[in-house]
């Protein structure tokens, strides 16, 4: 792994939809587990994270075709699958471009209001609130999330533009870009990809895994204290800088989902918590 400076530059290519089987599940198990130790390392500078989101174009001689039309924004320039593959029943593909676009344009207006990080309450919150198979995937239901998670509304919206106009979408273009191979990196072609510092990562997604492979991606006598203690193998770490600790969860604890309320989470979640001066209690425990 490249390591050339003080910081880790990586990237998750990933989807919004939640319909397709066991690599959907991975995806959204990863974002789940990985989102304290992530948080943790953008809050204290020492990573930049960037989410990404695979799209592909319409053919201008088939854009009429129902495919298309099911498929396709911007008047098929940017496209996804249709979830169930069956273009006369549930979601379609243009709602998972939409959803796709409202993720990579909260990551900008995160981004730009100082919290970056928030990305990934959003991703995890938007997975728990508006499932496909619970039918409320829905503008209506990521828009309540944008909401509660003190993001400008207004400023999302500017940002994904209008999926109806005969005319490019300035971010979904740019993701076109991003996929194609640069350097060391190759083209990405698949869901999930995980790049880190511009090498494309070959191995699980799984937290502990991922959180190896970025620690190597430090310059050495650089790496922050969570890829220097044991403890990045599982159990609780604490960053002094920006008084922010996380850890796995106990069997049988119940966790702080962000929501407003407590929650069981899964077995391997990792829960990010403020810290008090001198200690206090962590929002993980057992109610």
């Amino acid at each position: 792994m490249p390591h050339p400076d003080e910081r880790v530059e990586y990237e998750l290519w990933t989807n919004s939809n939640d319909e397709c089987g066991p690599l959907c599940d991975e995806q959204a198990a990863f974002v789940r587990s990985f989102r304290g130790h992530a948080q943790i390392l953008e809050r204290g500078g020492y990573a930049r994270f960037t989410p990404h989101y695979i799209t592909w174009y319409c053919p201008e001689a088939f854009r009429l075709t129902r495919q298309c039309q099911s498929q396709c924004i911007n008047h098929g320039r940017y496209c996804a699958p249709d979830p169930e593959e069956d273009f006369g029943e549930g979601y379609e593909g243009k709602q998972v471009v939409v959803e796709n676009l409202r993720q990579l344009c909260v990551h900008r207006v995160a981004n730009e209001s100082g919290r970056p990080w928030a990305w990934w309450d959003f991703a995890m919150d938007y997975k728990l609130r508006c499932s496909m198979k619970e039918k409320k995937y829905s503008k209506a239901c990521a828009e309540e999330v944008v909401a509660s998670l003190g993001l400008s509304l207004e400023k999302v919206l500017a940002c994904m533009g209008d999926p109806d106009a005969d005319a490019d979408n300035a971010v979904l273009s740019k993701e076109q870009e991003d996929q194609i191979g640069r350097g060391s990196r190759g083209d990405v072609t698949i869901l999930p990809t995980l790049v880190i510092n511009d090498v494309q990562y070959r191995g699980k997604l799984e937290r502990t895994a991922v959180l190896r492979a970025v620690c190597a991606g430090f310059k050495e006598g650089t790496e922050p204290q969570v890829c220097l203690s044991h403890d990045r193998n599982g159990g609780c770490w604490r960053d002094e800088a920006t008084n922010v600790r996380a850890g796995a969860v106990r069997p049988g604890a119940r966790a702080f989902n962000g929501l407003g309320d407590f929650a069981k989470p899964s077995p391997d979640a990792v829960v990010l918590t403020q810290a008090p001066p001198g200690g206090g209690q962590s929002l993980a425990g057992d109610r």
